[in-house]
């Protein structure tokens, strides 16, 4: 895991294309950060979703509703750290993540999904690979059919 916090950049928009200098408030159960766009902060890392509101003289306020997700990585946790590894990555938010570019449309209200994330590897069966007899012996005999 990359531990509780997470380091996420915002810009905000208006119809026309990027503005800068809006002021943002980004919080969740964990606390309440700020950032000047565009910008970056760290935030800490939660099973609620980011909320993040930016204003701007003259524009309407923009809000997003970030959602979080489950990283990959938790479920490896689980396997190798056992469960109670993962309860503590669980509780601590260190489980989860929030997308590391925020964009804030001025004047809407929008959510922004969650980051995509791999699906975490799954244990096939081996598959036999059957060979040629070695030089010099021979094939088992077929089984006798009745």
């Amino acid at each position: 895991m990359n531990g509780q916090n997470q380091s996420v950049s915002v810009e905000s928009r208006t119809d026309s294309g990027p503005i800068s200098g809006a002021n943002c408030k980004l919080s969740n159960n964990k606390g309440t950060w700020f950032v000047t766009t565009p910008g970056s902060t760290m935030v800490q890392r939660s099973f609620e979703d980011l909320s993040v509101r930016c204003d701007k003289d003259t524009l309407e306020p923009g809000l997003v509703s970030v959602k979080s997700s489950t990283k990959a990585m938790a479920f490896g946790n689980i396997i190798f750290g056992g469960i109670i590894g993962a309860g503590v990555d669980m509780s601590t938010g260190a489980a989860y993540d929030y997308p590391t570019l925020i964009t804030v449309q001025m004047g809407k209200s929008t959510t922004q999904a969650a980051p995509p994330q791999a699906a975490p590897a799954q244990a096939s069966p081996a598959q036999a690979t059957p060979t040629a007899p070695a030089a010099g012996t021979s094939a088992p005999p077929a089984p006798a059919k009745n």
